[in-house]
C-alpha cells in the first residue's frame, strides 16, 4: 500500500523511547498541517505515539501494518483557535441532507487523513491540490466544503469563490466532531 505523505521517518528496529524521540524531532522540521509517516516495528508505538499526540496536539490520522511492519501518519497541528472568515457555514448535522439534494461534499484533507475515515459520497481533493483540479467540480452545483477542524475548509471555500463558484459553503465544526459513519480506504 502507498500513501502520501510529506516526510518519511524510518525507526523500524528501535523500540521505545526511540521512535518518540525521532517522531518530535521529525515534527520539528515540518511544517503544520504536513503530514509525517513513521515506520516501526516496536508493537508498543500504538499506544507511545498516540499518546504523544494527544499531549502536544498533533493529529494522530491512524496506522497500518504490512509486514511486520507499522505504518503511522501524523498530522504537524497547532491546536490555536482560527478565526473563521468564510460567512457562508452549514453545520455537520445539515450536510447530509443538503448533498443528498445534488450538492457536492468535497473533502479538502490530506489523502492519508481521506483513507482512514471519510463521509460516503465524498469527494477528496487535498487542499494543497484544489487550484490545479478546479475542473472536477461543477459551478453550478452547491458545494459543502470539509476538513478536520473548518480551518482548511475555509480557507478552501474562500479559494473556490475567489474562482468563480457561487454556491459554497464550510462544514462546520467538521470531522473531528463528525458523529456518522465513516469509510476507510486503505
Amino acid at each position: 500500500m502507498s500513501i502520501k505523505a510529506h516526510v518519511q521517518l524510518d525507526c523500524t528496529g528501535l523500540s521505545c523511547p526511540m521512535p518518540i524521540v525521532k517522531t518530535k524531532k521529525a515534527m520539528e522540521g515540518i511544517e503544520e498541517g504536513q503530514v509525517l509517516e513513521v515506520k516501526a516495528t516496536d508493537k508498543g508505538s500504538i499506544a507511545d505515539l498516540k499518546a504523544w499526540c494527544d499531549s502536544v496536539g498533533h493529529q494522530y490520522i491512524g496506522m497500518f501494518e504490512e509486514n511486520g511492519v507499522l505504518f503511522h501518519y501524523i498530522r504537524k497541528c497547532n491546536e490555536q483557535v482560527v478565526e473563521k472568515k468564510f460567512e457562508h457555514t452549514i453545520s455537520n448535522d445539515e450536510v447530509l441532507s443538503r448533498v443528498k439534494n445534488g450538492g457536492i461534499l468535497l473533502d479538502v484533507r490530506e489523502e492519508v487523513e481521506y483513507a482512514f475515515g471519510h463521509i460516503e459520497g465524498s469527494i477528496s481533493i487535498p487542499m494543497g491540490e484544489l487550484e490545479d483540479r478546479l475542473d472536477e467540480l461543477d459551478k453550478d452545483k452547491e458545494i459543502y466544503v470539509i476538513c478536520r477542524t473548518g480551518t482548511r475548509s475555509d480557507l478552501a471555500a474562500q479559494k473556490l469563490v475567489e474562482k468563480g463558484f457561487t454556491k459554497v459553503y464550510n462544514v462546520l465544526p467538521g470531522m473531528s466532531a463528525w458523529k456518522g459513519d465513516l469509510i476507510k480506504k486503505l
